[in-house]
């Protein structure tokens, strides 16, 4: 798909994976929109790159700040991407200690964050591309990437939420690439490993390059960019749909 002169819009686009995300993106012609939370991170990101990037805060959710980003998306250039990289996480077990019982509010939140606020962002933005975007080559209007992890068949003990969330983004892969073809509109969806993170980058060194150890190779941490560089190729090559890609360096997650 020719990429240059259309737009995207990029959840969770002001650090990590989205950050790098935006920032390949623009690098090769795209005009994007930042969506987040972090308003401040958001507006900081889009002054460092200038004109043909902008931002709008809020919540994956919530449908009309959805909607406020598409069309600040369409304000910009024909929307053609959509890159769904907003996500949280959380770490308790079904049961824990003293027979206490997972918090069913906390599970809740992990997927109307991770899995919900993605689909409302599909819904949505696919909806709007169907009416406003012309078809390219093909009849391709665009294209949906996801963001699961390997903890979506991996998971390891206390990430039963974090594991549903991301496991019901794998799921809905198929069938919305199967409801959009109708549209000329693929779904892919990226499953990373251990990538290099603010979040990871909490933990001490030590910590970091013991995670790095337990990938097959090569022998380390993931990158945003690595990621960025996939979800760039997904969007290029119209011949990728309906696909749940691992990116992880050949890591399967031991039990803890």
């Amino acid at each position: 798909m020719k990429i240059d002169n259309s737009s995207a819009i990029v959840t969770g686009g002001a650090s990590g994976l989205g950050e790098a995300t935006v920032r390949k993106l623009t690098a090769n012609g795209v005009k994007c929109i930042i969506f987040d939370r972090n308003e401040d991170g958001a507006q900081k990101l889009a002054n460092e790159l200038g004109s043909g990037v902008g931002y709008v805060a809020g919540d994956v959710g919530d449908s009309d700040m959805v909607t406020a980003a598409v069309e600040e998306a369409f304000a910009l250039a024909p929307l053609r991407i959509v890159i769904n990289c907003a996500g949280i996480g959380w770490a308790q077990r079904t049961v824990g200690k003293g027979g206490v019982p997972h918090d069913l509010d906390a599970f809740k939140t992990i997927l109307n964050v991770n899995l919900i606020g993605t689909f409302n962002v599909i819904r949505l933005a696919a909806s709007a591309m169907s009416l406003r975007t012309e078809p390219l080559q093909d009849g391709e209007r665009g294209v949906v990437v996801n963001t699961a992890s390997v903890a979506a068949i991996d998971g390891q003990i206390g990430q039963i939420a974090y594991s549903a969330s991301k496991g019901g983004i794998v799921g809905l892969t198929l069938p919305a690439a199967r409801d959009l073809s109708a549209i000329g509109i693929r779904v892919v969806t990226i499953a990373p490993g251990i990538l290099d993170t603010p979040l990871l980058g909490l933990l001490p060194q030590d910590q970091r390059d013991a995670l790095g150890l337990g990938v097959l190779f090569p022998k380390r941490l993931g990158t945003p960019d690595e990621y960025a560089q996939l979800a760039l190729q997904i969007c290029e090559n119209s011949y990728l749909n309906g696909e749940v890609i691992r990116l992880d360096g050949g890591l399967r997650m031991p039990p803890k």
